[in-house]
């Protein structure tokens, strides 16, 4: 038999099983379901299928008409403690509701969601995107195959749940100014982080208000080295207090700042976002703001089942609510 597809048809998945030497129901679950076949089997599949031409049947308007009671969870950064926890809110509230949560770790490369999205895409009923790197229109694109929430990042007419990350700014602001502070260094994360946008015009809106002088600095990597980074570019022009992207960044301008001989908060400052558990574990314990991180993870997965189940997806992103945590890392500004 010849082995690729013949050009007067659509390939089959009988073409597929002929190319790849093993039978038609193996290459179903490969393409369906690859955690039921080896990893070599399932691969050993892709190829034939690719070789042959052969493309899944379009998806009808439920999506998936053989429900795999699948869901994948991209990830940003999974060595990011806040992810950890969106993820195990997201598992538990899928299990509940009779689902499974496969994580993905994404390293902050919007390549590997691209291709992590591309590969799970057909054997997920749906795809939750945490803090995704991916372009609009990339975003859009896989929606168009299958339901998909977004966290921490809004795409106009998509389903999205977020943290008011401006407000958490401008709770930051007050705070620093009520402790005398009249200037404050943002450390920017991302060039491709939405919510780093939104934190950034919340501080800078707050600083206007407040009479609050505010810089922007970065970007930097979201890591406990970006954070490191940052402190040789604040040096250049000192402010007395530093608000960054999120905890590990700011953790990392700490322990950077207290090697160099500078005392916290003495002489700088120092505030992060997300209220991850290694805010209370340094020395001093890190003021942030806090967000729902296991209720981030939880309500994108009930309303991600609701949408594959046929509701209606909502153009409405749900926001949840942000509290300062106010601990040693911030004091009265110097003199």
């Amino acid at each position: 038999m010849n082995a690729s597809a013949p050009s007067e048809r659509a390939a089959t998945i009988y073409d597929v099983a002929a190319h790849a030497g093993v039978a038609p129901s193996t290459v179903s679950r490969a393409l369906s379901r690859p955690g039921r076949v080896s990893s070599a089997t399932a691969e050993v599949v892709r190829e034939a299928a690719r070789a042959v031409g052969y493309h899944r049947a379009p998806l009808t308007s439920s999506f998936n008409p053989l429900p795999t009671k699948l869901l994948a969870i991209l990830l940003a950064d999974i060595a990011n403690p806040v992810f950890s926890e969106i993820a195990r809110g997201a598992q538990t509230a899928a299990e509940q509701l009779g689902h499974t949560v496969v994580i993905v770790d994404a390293q902050e490369s919007g390549t590997r969601e691209r291709h992590a999205a591309e590969r799970f895409k057909s054997s997920v009923d749906g795809l939750i995107l945490a803090s995704p790197r991916l372009s609009d229109s990339g975003i859009r694109s896989i929606a168009k195959e299958r339901p998909v929430i977004t966290l921490n990042r809004q795409v106009p007419g998509l389903a999205a749940v977020l943290t008011d990350g401006a407000l958490g700014a401008w709770h930051v602001a007050t705070h620093l100014y009520e402790l005398g502070h009249r200037s404050v260094t943002y450390v920017s994360g991302p060039e491709t982080s939405w919510a780093d946008g939104m934190r950034w015009r919340g501080l800078k809106a707050a600083g206007e208000s407040l009479g609050l002088r505010t810089r922007r600095i970065g970007p930097f990597p979201p890591t406990m080295n970006g954070g490191a980074r940052a402190l040789h570019v604040w040096r250049e022009a000192r402010t007395s207090a530093v608000f960054a992207y999120n905890d590990v960044m700011a953790i990392g301008f700490m322990r950077a700042a207290l090697g160099s001989g500078f005392s916290v908060p003495g002489e700088v400052s120092i505030a992060g976002f997300d209220n991850s558990y290694a805010t209370r574990l340094t020395t001093p314990t890190l003021t942030s703001v806090a967000s729902p991180l296991h209720q981030q993870g939880a309500t994108a997965a009930s309303n991600l089942i609701a949408m594959i189940n046929g509701a209606k997806s909502s153009e409405h992103p749900v926001t949840l609510p942000v509290k300062l945590m106010e601990r040693e890392s911030t004091g009265d500004a110097a003199g």
